[in-house]
């Protein structure tokens, strides 16, 4: 689930508890072929039957929902197996052609780590919550901090500490089900920090890149010297910091942050590309043809400002999937389509004709040399 599915989920979950109201909530934690969402996808549902978020699209919620009021009323957790396949005698006749493992328990925000991992969400911590699928204990093990519960068992236990503990150390760690050395299978549940996006730039084209990556859970920075550019109404939901280049210093940017130079002014954005390539985060894009950069570089090494080449590695120009994107809309697209490929692993390419399963994507792709192509693109 992306940043903002969660914030919309814990939104609903507080104002339930508030009104005193019971609720369930159901994860998918075993996928088989193909199916619309992957593993850790999540939905809330309430006792009046009403839910939030979905975990598939429309056809699995109804089921899941009946599920969810029995064990509202009994207090069990359960794991319901659904097939998608074709056949509707025996399946639910959807078509997918997959399977899906969905585990529905009641919240409780007293036991102590149901409250430890309704926190990491609401505050963005990088945790793991360990769930074996044949039991109903669960262990929190947060990224830094205490670790909540206990599992039945010590070998169960150390197991579901080192799996958890070398999930968040992936760069982009994602849910999981893995089996114990005893073949119990467990479920890692994993909530990191939302994604930052940092504009070095508050122009027009700025504007809807920032509501659209607002909308899909970024933490949206803006950058800019000119307060009547960097203003809530402009850029609403984005923390704003007017900020001269020469006042840059006073400005870090997160490791999982991705920025983005793009003042249209070749002054501000070589100052810009400068603080950027020498921050820790891993993706730093120049908006616009690859000569832009490249001049850029130039001007910076003419007044003797060089770079590593592991810094120079994260620079990437022009920016964006080649989508044929022309309006600033448009282009916001293409440069989110690229961040979401790059942060994920995946070329960004059709899928369309793609042979193996759409969700797999083996290794991370590998940045490509920004300003090693034949001929200039625009940054869309």
């Amino acid at each position: 689930m992306n940043a903002a599915e969660t914030r919309a989920l814990l939104d609903a979950l507080t104002a339930a508890l508030r009104l005193g109201q019971r609720a369930a909530l159901a994860t998918v934690v075993g996928v088989r072929g193909s199916a619309y969402r992957r593993e850790g996808t999540r939905m809330l549902v309430l006792e009046d039957g009403a839910q939030v978020c979905m975990l598939s699209g429309g056809c699995l919620e109804a089921e899941v929902v009946e599920v969810a009021l029995e064990v509202m009323r009994t207090g069990r957790a359960t794991v319901t197996h659904y097939d998608l396949s074709e056949d509707a005698t025996w399946g639910l006749g959807i078509g997918c052609g997959g399977s899906v493992d969905v585990r529905v328990e009641r919240v409780d925000p007293g036991d102590p780590v149901t409250a430890a991992w309704l926190a990491a969400l609401g505050e963005g911590r990088a945790a793991v919550l360990a769930v074996p699928l044949t039991g109903e204990r669960r262990v929190f093990v947060p990224a830094d901090g205490e670790v909540v519960g206990t599992l039945p068992g010590a070998a169960l236990h150390a197991f579901a500490l080192a799996a958890a503990r070398e999930r968040l150390g992936l760069r982009e760690p994602r849910a999981v089900t893995l089996p114990a050395p005893d073949g119990t299978p467990v479920f890692l549940d994993v909530n990191v920090p939302p994604p930052e996006l940092v504009l070095y730039g508050a122009g027009h084209d700025a504007m809807p890149l920032s509501a659209q990556a607002h909308a899909l859970g970024y933490r949206v920075h803006v950058v800019d010297p000119r307060p009547a550019y960097l203003t809530p109404g402009r850029f609403p939901g984005a923390a704003l910091h007017p900020l001269a280049p020469e006042e840059l210093a006073a400005f870090t940017p997160g490791d999982r942050a991705h920025l983005v130079v793009m003042n249209h002014h070749l002054d501000r954005d070589r100052v810009c590309l400068a603080h950027a390539l020498r921050s820790g985060a891993e993706y730093v894009g120049v908006l616009g043809p690859r000569s832009r950069a490249e001049e850029l570089l130039r001007d910076l090494t003419a007044e003797d400002v060089t770079f590593t080449p592991e810094q120079l590695a994260r620079l990437r120009s022009p920016i964006g999937l080649r989508l044929g994107a022309e309006a600033p809309e448009e282009v916001a697209l293409s440069i989110l389509a690229e961040l979401m490929a790059w942060r994920r692993g995946y070329d960004g390419g059709f899928l369309s004709g793609h042979t193996g399963r759409i969700h797999d994507a083996p290794t991370h792709a590998a940045a490509p040399d920004p300003l090693d192509r034949a001929e200039p693109l625009n940054a869309n």
